[in-house]
């Protein structure tokens, strides 16, 4: 699994939560910064991986590649976790491509928490700033 993390919310530690239930040894990466959604991020990526660290379902952080599937070469894993807003994109539907061809991986998608995301807290914060 891998996200940006910032703002760590209900939602993030769902996800940790539900990856750990398919998983003996949870690897977690964490992405440098958002520009991948053209975003910024408002905590440095040192402290993301501290808080995400400390979440007990996870085992292992690392700074996370720019793709998830070249992790793979590193640290073989057999579960990709994601959020399901994340389904159907161009980069998933690539990856569900990919690992079709093999027998031992699965992309989980994860339903997207409504109640907070960090695309609410960000505009929060926006407003708050104006």
């Amino acid at each position: 699994m891998s996200g940006t993390f910032d703002l760590f919310h209900i939602g993030h530690l769902n996800m940790l939560k539900k990856a750990k239930q398919y998983c003996d040894y949870l690897v977690v990466g964490v992405h440098k910064d958002a520009s991948h959604k053209n975003k910024t991020v408002f905590i440095s990526l040192e402290e993301r991986m501290e808080i995400v660290r400390s979440v007990r379902y996870v085992d292992e952080v690392i700074v996370s590649l720019p793709e998830d599937s070249d992790v793979r070469e590193i640290i073989p894993y057999n579960y990709l976790f994601v959020g399901s807003d994340y389904k159907g994109t161009e980069r998933f539907q690539r990856y569900e491509e990919q690992f079709s061809k093999l027998d031992d991986v699965e992309i989980v998608y994860f339903p997207y928490t409504k109640s907070t995301s960090s695309t609410q807290l960000r505009s929060a914060i926006s407003q708050d700033n104006k």
